[in-house]
């Protein structure tokens, strides 16, 4: 489902940040309204590369659409 409301709504969007003196701070521009208010979902780049070498294709095959969104994901990270 997250898959199909990211493509057709652009209901979310991975965005690589970076820790400093208590703040994240984005390193890509993001399209936001002032003072709109956004979920923030923090992941270490380390445990999200870890569990995609560790369970890459143990699931058999999957469309090609899926892997491509996935290693996107991965490499901004």
């Amino acid at each position: 489902m997250k898959l199909y409301l990211t493509r057709v709504y652009g209901l979310s969007k991975v965005v690589k940040a970076r820790y400093e003196r208590g703040v994240l701070r984005l390193l890509e521009p993001i399209e936001l309204r002032e003072g709109e208010e956004v979920l923030v979902r923090v992941e270490r780049v380390e445990e999200r590369r870890r569990l995609v070498e560790e369970f890459y294709g143990r699931r058999g095959p999957a469309p090609k659409e899926l892997l491509d969104e996935f290693m996107s994901e991965a490499e901004a990270q």
